[in-house]
């Protein structure tokens, strides 16, 4: 999947003009719980009125019974409110229809009840329209506006009918009406503006989003390794790439550098601490690949967070391998036209030498060391010549533990060795890996016959063990060829892989070198272990199926 897609971008959703909530529902339901407050507040102070004030009474001075009614049904209308919009039921319009029915029934009833429009209560009318007009398109707006207007009118004349009021109040009545109009207006204005604004917001916050999770998909999947640690040393963001070869846990947050890599944690203190800091490789967590940290501060000095990055050596070394076999091959091609002839010429000149009824048996010592030698130089061409050209690589994908059982037959039976001497041990048949098979096989052969020749050198009996299974915390799949013989210097584990280096006399000292290139041809590693008890072990650590490989798409 490409960093495009990697995050579902929302479109702008445009508002129509029929639209109840300006930009999102969230401001609309603020609204009504403000207006309710309001309400609730408003009926309290003038139920509160109508007890303390009663000569001259202000509130319900024509109908007392009505205004106590309409007051403890505006409150009662108010505290049930409180229940339904902390539901958010039922949807935005209907509250909106809901609270402008109740505010203009009960107001009006209340400016009755008061003596008519010169009580002054017609302002609370004013306050509820203006504040609906928020959430209402403009026809629908100035259709509220124009009710209130019209059922003052009425109120002043049902009023003026039952000789409570005067016709010279009709124009207070319609001055409030215009004002409820003019209101509706600005509001208006007000809300195009606030429409725009939380558009606007809306869609930028959601571009923010879209950016921190893209830019946090790109982190998270970068073939890089990358740790940010800030100035205690406590790790603020790891990607996928470092969770492999540290082995860390990513869901715990902020862990100590420490808990995760001892040994990166005491390469950044000393870089903290020195200018000129000598950086070492490390090991990773599985111990399959090894890593060379790079440190850069974020900000001025060392002391606040670094970004860490953590370079896979292995890649560099490919690249170091691949221009080594490129002039290697060049120069195996003459070592094939100059040596071989004049080597197969030899040995068959010492072979006819040989058969001469002449010699004696000195001379037979002679011409079976121009053999021996002879067949040797043969063998470190067609060694050379095998790696010099670098075959395109057909991986399979396999059932190690059944592969390596038939290896292990094949290779006992050639070498006619006695049943038990190659065994394969931990088994299990889940386990699957990417790799060229002839390549597998050349490399445990070469393995396993160097374990065979060292083991009945020293201990007297031949004891191979095969292992598979999976490396933990990084899960790779891996096989491991171990003995019980001498094992290898600590000061000569370094050299064992390189080429003509040869710890037994007769070897051409490329075998181990030849199983390396192959199988980091495969993306594989190779490596030597120390074999508890005794002996060495051998471990082939397969490719990490989720991780990018040369020619995939990357970022």
């Amino acid at each position: 999947m490409s960093a495009a897609n990697a995050v579902e971008i929302e479109p702008r959703k445009a508002v129509g003009s029929d639209q109840v909530v300006p930009g999102t529902s969230d401001f609309a339901w603020r609204v009504l719980i403000l207006l309710n407050l309001f309400r609730l507040t408003v009926s309290t102070l003038l139920l509160i009125v109508f007890y303390v004030v009663d000569e001259p009474r202000i509130v319900g001075n024509a109908d007392p019974n009505l205004a106590w009614s309409v007051l403890v049904g505006l409150l009662g209308v108010g505290c049930a409110e409180l229940l339904l919009l902390h539901r958010r039921f039922p949807n935005t319009a209907t509250q909106t229809a809901l609270q402008f029915g109740t505010d203009i029934v009960a107001i009006t009833l209340l400016i009755h009840a008061s003596g008519g429009i010169s009580s002054g209560l017609g302002g609370v009318l004013v306050i509820s329209v203006g504040s609906l007009a928020l959430l209402l398109s403009s026809e629908r707006a100035f259709l509220l506006a124009a009710v209130a207007a019209l059922l003052l009118l009425l109120e002043q004349t049902f009023a003026q009918l039952q000789g409570m009021t005067s016709s010279a109040q009709y124009a207070p009545a319609g001055i409030l009406g215009a004002v409820i109009f003019v209101i509706t207006a600005v509001v208006q204005l007000l809300r195009e503006r606030i429409v725009e604004t939380e558009a606007l917001a809306a869609q930028r916050g959601l571009d923010l989003r879209n950016l921190v999770e893209l830019n946090d998909y790109i982190i998270q999947h970068l073939r890089e390794s990358i740790v940010v640690v800030d100035d205690q040393d406590r790790v603020r963001l790891i990607n996928e790439s470092a969770v492999k070869h540290l082995g860390s846990n990513p869901r715990i947050a902020e862990q100590q550098l420490t808990s995760i890599s001892s040994d990166l944690a005491e390469q950044l203190t000393a870089w903290r601490g020195k200018a000129q800091h000598s950086i070492t490789t490390i090991t990773s967590a599985d111990g399959s690949t090894t890593v060379k940290p790079h440190f850069a501060p974020l900000g001025g000095g060392r002391d606040g967070g670094v970004v860490i990055f953590l370079e896979d050596t292995s890649l560099i070394a490919e690249r170091v391998q691949q221009a080594k076999l490129a002039a290697l091959g060049r120069l195996s091609a003459s070592i094939a036209h100059e040596i071989r002839n004049p080597i197969g010429a030899m040995s068959h000149a010492g072979q006819l030498l040989a058969e001469s009824p002449a010699i004696s048996g000195a001379e037979h010592r002679l011409t079976d060391i121009i053999r021996v030698n002879a067949r040797r130089v043969s063998q470190i061409v067609e060694s050379v010549l095998s790696l010099s050209r670098r075959d395109k690589t057909h991986p399979e994908r396999l059932q190690v533990t059944p592969w390596i059982e038939d290896f292990a037959r094949e290779f006992t039976q050639t070498l006619e060795l006695y049943e038990g001497a190659v065994t394969v041990v931990d088994g299990s048949p889940e386990i699957e890996a990417d790799m060229d098979p002839t390549h597998l096989h050349q490399v445990l052969w070469n393995l396993c016959d160097n374990a065979v020749k060292y083991a009945s050198a020293t201990a007297g009996a031949i004891a191979v063990e095969l292992r598979c299974g999976h490396l933990e915390p990084s899960g790779r799949p891996f096989i491991e060829v171990a003995d019980r013989g001498p094992g290898i210097d600590p000061q000569n584990v370094e050299k064992i892989f390189e080429p003509f280096y040869t710890g037994q006399p007769g070897g051409t000292g490329l075998g181990l070198y030849i199983s390396r290139e192959l199988a980091e041809r495969n993306g594989a590693t190779l490596r030597y272990y120390p074999r508890l008890g005794g002996g060495s072990a051998f471990r082939v650590v397969f490719a990490d199926p989720r991780r990018w490989h040369a020619g995939e798409d990357t970022l």
